[in-house]
C-alpha cells in the first residue's frame, strides 16, 4: 500500500475526517486516527508534544483529504460561519503554519509560494474582519516551539500593529504577513539549536545564529516567483535603527519599514516562545532594551496591541 505525507498543521477543528491517519513508526505505518473521528483537543496536544510535523494517509485518500482541507478553510474564512471563532482561528492558524512550512522546506516550489501568498491576503482579511479572531489566534500556544507557528504569531502581531503606525494599504499588509511567516527560513539552514535564550549561546553559536537572515535570503534570491519585498524582510528583520543590527548593520531610513515591524514582533515572540518569558516581562524588556533600535512608535504600537488583546 502506498502512503502519502500530510502536514499535522493542516489538521484542525471539529470537522470529522473521512480518511484514516497513520504515523510512521519503526519502518511501519501505524493507524493513529480512524475515519469518522475529529482532530482536536488532547489528540492534537499529544502530537505537538511529540513534535510530529507530518502524518500519513493512503494514496487512495488524497481526494478525501483535499475535500477536508477545502471544507475547513471555507468554513473558517466565512464571516457568517456558525463555528466558534476559536475553531475558525485554529483552522486559519494551522493553514498559515502549513504554508510557511511548505515554502521554507522547498523555496523553489512556485505553487507552494503562490498558495502562501494568496493565503496571506485571506489571513489579513480574517484578522481585519473578525475582531475576536486576533485574540483567538494569539491564544493558540506554541507548545512545541515550532518555527512555522512562531512566524504566524509574528505575522499576526505585525499586521495588528499596521493601522497604529499608518500602514493601511492591503497589499502592504499582505506582503508583511507573508514576509513574517517566512522570516526565519534561514534557521532551517544552519546547525544551531535556536529555540533557547540567546544568553545560552556560545560565541561560535551566536556567530552562526546571526547568519540566518543571510542564509534565508540567499536561498530565495534567485527564485523568480519570490517577491523582492519578502526577500527584504527575510534579510532585514534583525536590522536596527542605530546600526547595531545584523547582518548588514543598516541605519535609520536605509532599513525597510515592514522589516522593522517584523523585527519588533519577532523580538517579542522570541522572548515569549523560545525563552519562555511572561508576556508582561517580555514587553517590559523590549521597551527598555530596544529603545533606539526600533522606532518608539512601533514599540508603543505592539504594547497597545497586547493590551487590547488582554495579553498584558
Amino acid at each position: 500500500m502506498e502512503y502519502v505525507p500530510v502536514r499535522v498543521s493542516t489538521l484542525r477543528g471539529e470537522q470529522k475526517i473521512d480518511f484514516d491517519l497513520f504515523i510512521h513508526l519503526r519502518e511501519r505505518y501505524v493507524l493513529y486516527i480512524r475515519q469518522g473521528d475529529s482532530f482536536e483537543g488532547d489528540r492534537l496536544d499529544r502530537l505537538k508534544a511529540k513534535k510530529l510535523r507530518k502524518m500519513y494517509i493512503t494514496a487512495e485518500s488524497e481526494e478525501s483529504y483535499r475535500r477536508y482541507i477545502d471544507t475547513n478553510l471555507q468554513k473558517a474564512y466565512d464571516n457568517n460561519s456558525s463555528s466558534s471563532i476559536e475553531d475558525r482561528a485554529a483552522i486559519v492558524q494551522g493553514d498559515q503554519q502549513a504554508n510557511a512550512e511548505a515554502v521554507m522546506e522547498d523555496p523553489g516550489d512556485a505553487k507552494a509560494y503562490s498558495k502562501a501568498k494568496d493565503g496571506a491576503a485571506k489571513y489579513v482579511d480574517f484578522l481585519v474582519n473578525n475582531t475576536d479572531g486576533l485574540k483567538a489566534v494569539l491564544d493558540i500556544e506554541n507548545t512545541d516551539k515550532d518555527v512555522g507557528h512562531h512566524g504566524v504569531t509574528v505575522a499576526t502581531l505585525a499586521v495588528a500593529m499596521c493601522d497604529k503606525v499608518g500602514i493601511t494599504d492591503a497589499t502592504q499588509k499582505q506582503m508583511l504577513s507573508l514576509g513574517c511567516i517566512l522570516h526565519d527560513m534561514g534557521h532551517l539552514r544552519h546547525p544551531v539549536e535556536f529555540r533557547r535564550a540567546l544568553e545560552q549561546f556560545s560565541a561560535e553559536e551566536l556567530t552562526k545564529y546571526k547568519e540566518h537572515p543571510t542564509l534565508g535570503a540567499e536561498a530565495v534570491k534567485d527564485k523568480k516567483h519570490f517577491d523582492q519585498q519578502i526577500i527584504t524582510i527575510v534579510m532585514q528583520h534583525h536590522e536596527a535603527l542605530d546600526g547595531s543590527g545584523y547582518p548588514l548593520g543598516l541605519v535609520d531610513k536605509k532599513i525597510d519599514r515592514l522589516s522593522l515591524l517584523c523585527g519588533v514582533a519577532n523580538d517579542y515572540d522570541r522572548l515569549v516562545t523560545f525563552e519562555e518569558m511572561d508576556a508582561k516581562e517580555a514587553i517590559k524588556k523590549l521597551m527598555i532594551d530596544k529603545v533606539g533600535r526600533y522606532p518608539l512608535e512601533y514599540l508603543n504600537a505592539l504594547k497597545a496591541v497586547l493590551k487590547e488583546q488582554s495579553k498584558i
